[in-house]
């Protein structure tokens, strides 16, 4: 079994959990992945959502060695026989305790934003993860679960080995696993789009789950259906009270309106002021054959379809965000005669892709890459050669392609937000 995505597999994992909803559960989910799968379960089954942090406790010389593992509110699991067998000093073992439980408070500070946990004394909680490889983990959260008063522990993943889940099911009272495959070697061997869950993902899916939409009303959010040339296309419109603006994002590479990445620059925008829209520029049965993610014309053209959809229902102005293969097609757009796109920004791009049409792009073009991504660094500093409007090529430090550094996706929702709000400005607002 083979899932597009995290939301996939939490849509999928959910389908196969309905019995659990009579017991009214509270849904946990394993940062940062398991965040996403967890939230489309408990949106399934109408249970709340929040995040279990887990810090396991290595032994110094071999950290995959667990000697127990901590959570919140002071809970602690330890293992005498390893601590025993280990023979490491006291003050060494409490030295390991010590900075994993300043961490634990960072993560959990971080992804709550300052919301109490939700209580778990005597309710049926469901763990989830987005796979499961050793399973220590897993087996450490479900042991916390259980100090911190669950009355019962259903462990929930959508892909396992088949050893750790009969290893997990002697810690957990019911463990759920969509496929145990013989021939497993890596959780991400079984997803399409396996990229890493950035913090700023989970915080926004807990806010939303909290009814704060990371800083957007739920009720701002609207399922739209795109017309894309008489093509479906699913997306997501968000137009914050009184926005000046709609930011169209230009998904690339295969991922789409789900990207944890944009969404999470999304945010980022809404809270500025800016509507913005997330779309899936293929249907499902195209995105199955691979060179359909590198045709730029078809890309562009759905892009202006969608553009020209936009503005008969909210008559705004329009930015384009472009990803991977989305920035040259967002680019395509812009050249194009009649789309009067006000800015465009590119996040990791392939601007070059765009080739002969990028002289004719008249829109201020910001192009972001980091600054360890050396090869998409080249192909920017080419393709900004050749355009000839306003433009800037901004490269922060340390980061590579997906921008998963600590702060680097924080820098690109900077740089984009200034950039739109500074082009996409209404006259007389």
């Amino acid at each position: 079994m083979f899932f597009t995505d995290r939301e996939d597999a939490g849509r999928r994992l959910a389908a196969v959990l309905g019995h659990l909803e009579r017991e009214r559960p509270v849904v946990l989910g394993l940062p940062r992945g398991g965040v996403p799968v967890a939230f489309e379960v408990a949106r399934a089954l109408g249970a709340p959502l929040d995040v279990i942090v887990v810090r396991k406790l290595g032994v110094p010389y071999h950290r995959e060695l667990g000697f127990g593992a901590i959570g919140e509110g002071g809970v602690r699991v330890i293992s005498e026989e390893i601590v025993r067998r280990s023979r490491v000093a006291a003050a060494d073992l409490a030295a390991v305790e010590h900075a994993e439980e300043a961490e634990l408070v960072r993560q959990a500070g971080r992804f709550r934003a300052g919301r109490d946990r939700v209580r778990l004394d005597g309710r049926t909680v469901l763990v989830v993860d987005d796979g499961i490889a050793t399973g220590a983990t897993a087996a450490a959260a479900c042991q916390v679960v259980r100090a911190m008063g669950a009355a019962r522990v259903v462990l929930a993943a959508p892909v396992a080995p088949p050893d750790a889940v009969a290893r997990l099911s002697s810690e957990a009272d019911e463990v759920v696993c969509l496929s145990t495959p013989s021939g497993f070697s890596a959780v991400g061997q079984w997803y399409q789009d396996f990229s890493q869950t950035p913090d700023e993902e989970v915080v926004r899916l807990l806010a939303q789950a909290h009814g704060a939409g990371a800083g957007v009303p739920a009720e701002a959010e609207e399922e739209v259906r795109v017309d894309a040339g008489g093509v479906g296309l699913a997306g997501d419109l968000a137009l914050p009270p009184g926005a000046g603006a709609v930011v169209v994002f230009a998904h690339g590479s295969g991922s789409g309106r789900h990207s944890p990445r944009n969404r999470s620059v999304a945010a980022a925008l809404r809270r500025a002021g800016l509507g913005t829209l997330l779309f899936d520029l293929l249907t499902p049965a195209e995105e199955a054959r691979r060179a359909n993610v590198f045709d730029i014309e078809t890309l562009a053209r759905r892009l202006t379809d969608a553009t020209q959809w936009l503005r008969r229902r909210e008559p705004l102005p329009v930015g384009y965000f472009g990803a991977s293969t989305g920035a040259a097609a967002a680019l395509c757009a812009a050249a194009a005669a009649g789309t009067e796109v006000g800015a465009v920004v590119s996040r990791g791009g392939r601007p070059d892709l765009a080739g002969a049409r990028l002289a004719g792009v008249r829109a201020p073009t910001l192009l972001i890459v980091g600054g360890r991504d050396a090869a998409v660094l080249d192909l920017n500093r080419q393709a900004q050669a050749r355009l000839r409007c306003e433009n800037r090529l901004d490269v922060i430090p340390g980061a590579t392609h997906l921008f998963e550094e600590p702060g680097a996706l924080e820098e690109v929702s900077g740089l984009a937000r200034d950039w739109f709000t500074r082009y996409l400005a209404v006259p007389g607002r």
